[in-house]
């Protein structure tokens, strides 16, 4: 069953249904990200009934039981859908070239949405950065690519950063230097992986200012985060396209620079003089 399907059924019957069984179906029908990563009891908990209940609603909407229900919202969140046409040109090797790049113009134009859409996130990002001791940016497998990206940016500005990346320690090992007047922020791209959940969940728990670069709200980490990031990152090979959120970091450090005033000024004109330094590089930065 596809989501647009079990929507309509519920909709169909939300008048039919008793008070308690209503407010569960469009808990449901308004939140079906959250509960494809929830467990029964985090969702019976939030909505204050019994896991029985939430059982015999799902049975009620047609599924074998809430597990059910659960594992068809995931799959249909996780599955991206690539428009027909699209999946045909590629599979056939036909303009692939084009293709590719009108998705990625595709994935750019919606994270820009994305940032538009969320008034005043950026300013309270920037502020959250500024305000940090140090900023600790997460991230695993491609996930990592823009959390090092994010972790550079943020050098070069001057300020005190940390890269957190599987290696010879666990993500969990690394977070027992992080303070409440740290920030982390964590990039999560699908699949998402148990163990930076782990991670961030006990870095929030600890008082610690979360915010994620992830591609909707079903990423489990969202749940952990006080500053949510969403970036498209459709892609019809490789998994996830990284497009999306290296904008995204792209855009979120050229307004800190702007926030940071004089002092982020300096921090570039530091790093113009990095690249005339003709011991590292060739003298044709100033031909640029």
């Amino acid at each position: 069953m596809d989501i647009q399907r079990l929507e309509d059924r519920i909709r169909g019957r939300l008048n039919n249904f008793p008070a308690k069984t209503r407010r569960v179906a469009e808990y449901i029908l308004a939140n079906s990200s959250e509960i494809a990563f929830h467990s029964i009891s985090e969702t019976a908990e939030k909505l204050s009934v019994s896991r029985a209940q939430l059982v015999r609603v799902s049975r009620m909407l047609g599924f074998e039981g809430y597990a059910d229900l659960k594992n068809t919202l995931k799959k249909n969140l996780m599955n991206k859908v690539i428009p027909s046409a699209a999946k045909t040109k590629l599979e056939n090797g036909s303009d692939m070239i084009s293709e590719l790049c009108r998705l990625e113009i595709a994935n750019i134009n919606e994270t820009y949405k994305n940032f538009s859409s969320e008034t005043g996130i950026i300013e309270k990002f920037c502020e959250a950065v500024k305000n940090s001791d140090a900023v600790y940016c997460m991230g695993w497998g491609i996930s990592a690519l823009p959390a090092e990206w994010l972790y550079t940016r943020f050098t070069e500005l001057g300020l005190k950063s940390v890269l957190m990346r599987r290696g010879s320690l666990s993500l969990t090992e690394q977070t027992r230097g992080i303070k409440s007047n740290d920030m982390l922020i964590v990039c999560e791209l699908p699949n998402y992986v148990i163990e930076v959940t782990e991670a961030v969940k006990k870095i929030s728990s600890e008082g610690t200012p979360v915010a994620t670069i992830t591609d909707g709200p079903a990423a489990p980490v969202c749940s952990y985060s006080e500053l949510n990031f969403y970036v498209s990152d459709h892609s019809p090979l490789f998994g996830s396209s990284l497009i999306g959120s290296m904008f995204a970091v792209h855009v979120l450090t050229s307004v800190l620079v702007q926030k940071m005033g004089i002092e982020g000024k300096n921090a570039l004109e530091t790093q113009k003089e990095n690249f005339n330094d003709k011991r590292v590089y060739y003298p044709s930065y100033k031909l640029r």
